[in-house]
């Protein structure tokens, strides 16, 4: 039987660019040495935790001309995420943290946004890591989040990231499952990526994982130039759907299916379906899907 969690409560959000340094030199010496199996149990039994957390209203702005969101005092649910990345981040270069930060690839996210949060707004923010799980191409592991005012839960978000390479003890690896064939829909709109909205990107969330902003960084990892944030990407979809369809209170869920490598175009679809809005994007001239999801208001 597992000892309970306990939370580990920080002055303040560590600074994320000496926490990727350390990530990525911990990762690089950790990689060079003979991998064994990860243990279902190994995910650190701690949460950390910061109180007090309040926005900027620049950083807001530049958030929201970045993406698409329009003015206003009230924090997209992905700007909340932008607040309590670090935690995860944090979390994830600590010794006891079994995947390597470097080359840690997001493959999807689930987020509701309970009640609108406005700009100046203190949110205690605290943020675990949950369920080791084998996938084909490693093991993946979930960051779960949430933000508080009060005691009110007001955000909880649930990041799925995957090591590569890695393998969970015990456990068979997945076959790969076979979906439908998929072909691109009709879209409604196109996004024009720059070739420095990776930069803009990571100024406004701190998120410099050098992929995003260095060529030379993203032909390491087998990319054949820079890709565009997941967390950007996604942003942008909310943004498409919009304050006025999902309401004050509402579930928003992504599943990355490819980066989309900048400077490029992506043909996008935001539609009503069922009760909300799903939404696609894909690669304008090749159809390969980059992500899908749907936004469905809360009662």
């Amino acid at each position: 039987m597992r000892a309970p969690r306990r939370v580990v409560e920080l002055a303040a959000m560590p600074p994320l660019a000496r926490t990727y340094v350390k990530g990525v030199t911990t990762s690089a010496v950790a990689m060079m040495a003979p991998r064994r199996p990860v243990g279902v149990d190994e995910v650190p039994d701690v949460d950390l935790l910061v109180r007090g957390v309040i926005s900027d209203a620049e950083r807001l702005t530049a958030y929201q001309h970045l993406v698409g969101e329009p003015a206003g005092d009230v924090l997209p649910a992905g700007f909340v995420h932008v607040l309590a990345f670090p935690l995860q981040t944090a979390l994830m270069i600590r010794a006891d943290f079994p995947l390597p930060l470097l080359g840690m690839v997001h493959l999807a996210n689930r987020v509701e946004q309970r009640a609108p949060v406005r700009l100046g707004t203190a949110l205690d923010v605290q943020v675990g890591a949950r369920d080791l799980r084998a996938h084909r191409a490693g093991v993946t592991v979930d960051l779960v989040g949430e933000a508080r005012v009060g005691d009110d839960v007001v955000w909880t978000g649930v990041s799925t990231y995957l090591a590569r390479g890695a393998r969970l003890a015990g456990a068979p690896v997945p076959a790969k499952q076979k979906g439908p064939a998929w072909r691109p829909p009709t879209p409604t709109g196109e996004w024009r990526l720059p070739v420095d909205v990776g930069r803009r990107y990571a100024a406004v969330s701190g998120d410099r994982n050098p992929i995003h902003t260095s060529s030379l960084a993203a032909k390491a990892f087998g990319f054949p130039r820079t890709i565009a944030h997941g967390m950007y990407t996604a942003a942008r979809t909310l943004a498409d759907v919009g304050p006025g369809a999902r309401g004050d209170a509402y579930r928003w869920e992504v599943e990355f299916a490819a980066p989309v490598l900048v400077p490029g175009t992506a043909s996008v679809r935001v539609a009503p379906d069922g009760d909300g809005h799903a939404f696609v994007a894909w690669h304008a001239r090749t159809g390969r899907k980059h992500l899908e999801g749907r936004v469905t208001p809360l009662p």
